[in-house]
């Protein structure tokens, strides 16, 4: 099953290579990169239906006139300019503890927590699919927390909630030999853990 399962992720790419040819160019990208003000309006009547689109080629204008004011910066540059600095060092810690965060090592170890766990070997791969589907779900969820509690909220918590449920799993994972029911709480915390991240980082 699990052969079909991976192979079926290339059922979705085949379907979108063949009805790619289909779809439409971008009308910004028509007007700002190729320069056809015509295909351009093609596209929108294709996109948008026919009437009078005079609105939306004058926002894709102005956005060309911005994009052509503005200086293409270098990595190098990039990094020498004080006024993004901020930004830059924000950025970086993102997408450092993303990295960082303990991600890998849940999924690489969640195996042998749940077969620690006295879970049936046959029940294991399922386990491990919730996991992921958790994962997938928290996401969803992320999407429609974002625009409540904005960006900077869900990250604090999130990587708040992780750390302490990193904690409390290091815990678990030591005291497992000596309490039977530790392996129980040990693959709760993986759940949570997954949901945690999904939601925040």
């Amino acid at each position: 099953l699990w052969p079909w399962l991976l192979a079926s992720s290339g059922l979705s790419a085949l379907v979108q290579l063949v009805i790619l040819p289909f779809f439409p160019d971008s009308p910004s990208y028509l007007l700002i990169q190729k320069g056809n003000e015509e295909a351009c309006r093609k596209a929108i009547r294709k996109l948008w239906g026919e009437g009078d689109h005079q609105a939306e080629i004058d926002d894709i204008m102005k956005e060309k006139v911005a994009m052509t004011s503005t200086k293409t910066l270098r990595v190098l540059e990039l990094i020498k300019e004080r006024s993004l600095r901020w930004q830059l060092y924000i950025l970086m810690t993102v997408m450092t503890t993303l990295q960082l965060c303990g991600i890998n090592a849940i999924y690489f170890y969640s195996f042998e927590v749940f077969h620690t766990a006295k879970f049936e070997e046959y029940l294991i791969p399922y386990v491990s699919l919730g996991v992921g589907l958790c994962e997938c779900l928290s996401s969803i969820l992320c999407s429609t927390l974002i625009d409540r509690f904005g960006r900077k909220v869900l990250l604090w918590g999130g990587y708040t909630l992780m750390c302490s449920v990193l904690a409390l799993l290091t815990m678990t994972l030591s005291l497992q030999h000596q309490f039977f029911w530790m392996h129980y709480f040990s693959v709760i915390l993986i759940f949570l853990f997954v949901v945690f991240y999904g939601i925040g980082p």
